[in-house]
């Protein structure tokens, strides 16, 4: 590969150093659940004190990068063979798709015989003035030139939907989604008008900032299922404190809480072009999602943030999770499986 000599990244911030984030919206929807269930709410308001008593694991180094354009890294996960590039979505950090050892999908791509490399969207404000296009034709496109030969691309969420516009530009080996969307319009109308009510009351802010921030879309994914919210803390509670499983929620809210936050112009086109007007389903955006390539779309079946009625064409496997489960959950297995029949083909071909 056509990439700079390795160097490891400086270590995150250790676990003295890091404190639960104030959870206002959660507190409002456990007061709006609590008109409903009070025991609901009387748990979940124990879970979240265990929540902010719970301990926090100091975080590995950052894996070595590989190749950087600005602020964006391309990061090597290890293995060897023809390269496979893992792309996360634009809305929140992307160690969700490396957790820890037992759960982490790079790991699980450098298994298969493959070179796992993961982009890391790094900084907001050093790509602020980038559409979701802005980021594909300026920063993605460029990093897959400096591999120097096609990839196996991989892509999650919104990373999904990045991948395949990607693909419909340059040459890859082979594509893969992961709980990503292509046919906006396959949304059900109750979220799109909530998100197109988010919005209209935050653009303005968000223009001046110049950046979406991630309490507002955490904001929007919460509503999309307030009860299950607010019942993931009341299980919290009921954990073991030193169980992986309790371990293991603190780093998933800390990763849901913790993101970048979104450039204004990348949030205006992901509303109001993507979800308002559903140009990639209408062929209207980068592309299409029938392309000459292999392609596999892994989707779960309880998906509220990227239903099935979204997912692109072509060869589907649905597995029984939600959107984060299928990657960290016990469905992951699933998953790991399905993803090592796909990328191992060529291998053995």
């Amino acid at each position: 590969m056509a990439l700079l000599p390795e160097h490891s990244a400086p270590q995150h911030e250790g676990a003295g150093e890091r404190a639960p984030r104030p959870l206002p919206l959660f507190l409002e929807l456990v007061r709006d659940v609590s008109q409903r269930n009070p025991e609901l709410a009387r748990e979940a308001l124990a879970g979240l004190r265990a929540y902010e008593r719970a301990p926090r694991q100091e975080r590995p180094p950052a894996k070595p990068e590989v190749a950087r354009i600005a602020g964006v890294s391309l990061r090597d996960h290890g293995g060897s063979g023809p390269p496979a590039l893992v792309v996360p979505s634009l809305i929140n950090p992307p160690r969700i798709l490396d957790l820890d050892e037992q759960v982490s999908l790079t790991a699980a791509i450098a298994r298969t015989g493959r070179r796992a490399l993961l982009l890391d969207w790094g900084k907001a404000d050093e790509r602020s003035s980038l559409s979701v296009a802005g980021h594909i034709e300026e920063l993605l496109l460029p990093l897959l030139a400096r591999i120097g030969e096609p990839v196996a691309l991989i892509g999650y969420c919104l990373g999904g939907t990045m991948a395949i516009g990607a693909a419909n530009i340059v040459e890859v080996e082979r594509l893969v989604t992961i709980a990503a969307p292509w046919h906006f319009a396959g949304y059900p109308e109750a979220s799109k008008h909530a998100l197109g009510d988010m919005w209209r009351q935050s653009e303005s802010a968000a223009k001046q900032l110049g950046a979406l921030p991630m309490e507002v879309l955490q904001a929007a994914f919460w509503s999309l299922d307030p009860e299950r919210t607010v019942r993931k803390f009341a299980e919290f509670g009921r954990l073991p404190p030193d169980s992986p499983e309790a371990r293991r929620f603190v780093e998933l809210e800390e990763w849901a809480n913790e993101g970048e936050p979104v450039p204004y112009p990348a949030a205006k086109e992901l509303i109001e072009d993507l979800f308002g007007k559903d140009l990639p389903g209408s062929g209207e955006w980068i592309g299409s999602d029938e392309l000459a390539v292999p392609a596999l779309h892994l989707t779960a079946e309880h998906d509220r943030i990227a239903p099935a009625a979204t997912v692109p064409a072509g060869e589907r496997i649905a597995i029984r999770s939600g959107h984060v489960g299928m990657i960290v959950g016990s469905a992951r297995a699933r998953l790991h499986e399905a993803l090592g029949r796909f990328l191992g083909s060529s291998l053995r071909a």
